[in-house]
């Protein structure tokens, strides 16, 4: 019998919106690639305004690992290269011509394949982006033999997709992608599973993967928290992580020989008024998403959850590596004597304010801050949410100093700016901690290379 990992330390946010177990379809003709959504990619361009593209056309390739190539997730013409300060390149749109044509990359079952040819195919297909390491969150190097592969099938954030319903009739897919990534380690595929959960059979079914099961608040549906509980990672040591949607990817890719870039987000947010599940491609065009569906209060949409995500605009798309849009209110207000008043309606993780008491309760919360940064003091309050066996307030103000053996020492390799998105949450400095993480993250990968 698989034993189950117990998570204490953490929080759950309860928020209004959760996405109808439902699934439509999103119909729309504009997607984007966003280079942005890419850590330590410097992409070189393969592509210009006015090309026709097929699905798995190259659009741009890092310019220092030009085996990696980033392509176009469906069929149609390249309508806008978008460029910012600097010339910096920010998003190549696809007006779609709706044909669905792509690229075949020849159907093959990867049991029969190498691992070189397994490599090579999911770099020559664009699908390689998909699968990234530990540390530094960064696309895996195709030359590097990680010592596991994670997949954590569910997710613990606020008003997160369900994998389970995603997944589910599609246990070939599924099972094909796992038999490809089972060429890539000489050591496991860990397939992470809530405990507390029904699972779909396209999970427990799996073979060629060890099952562990996990309960707890967040952020126990975080791959980090995986890692570090099952095979914590050391100095020098390499990881590769994914999510079930792009072992789906991987699956049809050599089922079908094509790039299918299909992807179920979850629209989600106190703000939307018919929160559901909609079937499209990666990188679409909100605006159809949300037009007549979110109510006319100022508002935030973020690509992704509230704790992690992107802030876009209502003209935006999809990041690439996301499973879910929310919308909440703006926090555009200030409060008189807010810290005085009952806070009934008021999200509580160190007991201020009396709602504590209602553990199921779901609020519709802000981006208000609630005050402004300040000198950092110590609470003690971040490691009740921090379940790693590292001290994150020491830890971060290591990287603030650009201390680099004190942040190896503290246990840098292990984290992600994400893992202390509860602490940002709760931090009475106010500070960006997540983006302070990602910074040393940086560092060290410039150091190390």
């Amino acid at each position: 019998m698989t034993t189950v990992t117990k998570i204490k330390k953490g929080f759950d946010i309860k928020l209004i919106g959760e996405a109808e177990k439902t699934i439509k379809d999103l119909v729309t003709d504009q997607f984007a690639i966003k280079p942005t959504d890419f850590i330590g990619v410097f992409p070189k361009m393969l592509v210009k305004e006015g090309d026709l593209v097929k699905a798995g056309t190259p659009l741009f390739k890092d310019k220092y690992r030009d085996n990696i190539v980033f392509a176009a997730q469906v069929s149609g013409k390249v309508k806008e290269i978008k460029r910012g300060a600097k010339r910096v390149l920010l998003e190549i749109k696809i007006e779609a011509d709706g044909k669905d044509e792509a690229i075949d990359f020849k159907a093959e079952d990867p049991k029969s394949l190498d691992r070189e040819k397994v490599i090579k195919k999911l770099l020559d297909s664009g699908i390689w982006p998909f699968i990234r390491q530990r540390p530094y969150s960064v696309i895996a190097n195709p030359a590097d033999k990680p010592k596991a592969i994670f997949i954590s099938t569910f997710d613990t954030a606020p008003l997160a997709p369900d994998y389970d319903l995603i997944v589910h009739g599609h246990g070939e897919e599924f099972q094909t992608g796992i038999n490809a990534l089972s060429k890539l380690t000489e050591g496991k595929i860990h397939l992470n599973i809530d405990a507390n959960a029904t699972h779909s059979k396209v999970f427990t079914n799996s073979k060629g993967v060890e099952i562990n099961q996990f309960s707890g608040p967040h952020p126990t549906g975080n791959v980090g928290v995986q890692i570090n509980k099952i095979d914590p990672i050391n100095k020098g040591e390499v990881i590769w992580y994914l999510y079930p949607q792009d072992v789906l990817a991987i699956g049809r890719l050599f089922l079908t020989g094509k790039f299918d870039a299909t992807r179920v987000i979850a629209l989600t947010g106190s703000e939307v008024l018919r929160p559901a599940y909609y079937k499209t491609k990666i990188g679409a065009a909100i605006t159809p998403l949300i037009k007549g569906n979110v109510s006319a209060a100022e508002k935030r949409f973020i690509s992704g959850n509230v704790l992690t995500g992107t802030k876009i605009d209502l003209d935006s798309y999809l990041g690439f590596y996301h499973s879910q849009v929310t919308v909440i209110p703006e926090g555009n207000y200030y409060e008189l004597f807010g810290w005085a008043l009952p806070g009934l309606n008021k999200l509580s993780v160190s007991r201020s304010f009396p709602s504590f008491l209602f553990k199921n309760k779901k609020y519709r919360l802000d981006t208000n801050y609630h005050g402004g940064e300040r000198a950092y003091v110590m609470t003690g309050e971040f490691e009740k949410v921090f379940p790693f066996d590292i001290y994150p307030m020491q830890l971060i103000k290591a990287i603030i100093v650009e201390d680099i053996d004190l942040m190896e020492n503290l246990g840098i390799y292990e984290v992600d700016e994400e893992d202390f998105a509860l602490c940002e949450v709760i931090d009475t400095s106010k500070t960006n901690i997540q983006e302070i993480v990602r910074k040393g993250l940086d560092l060290m990968r410039k150091e190390m290379s």
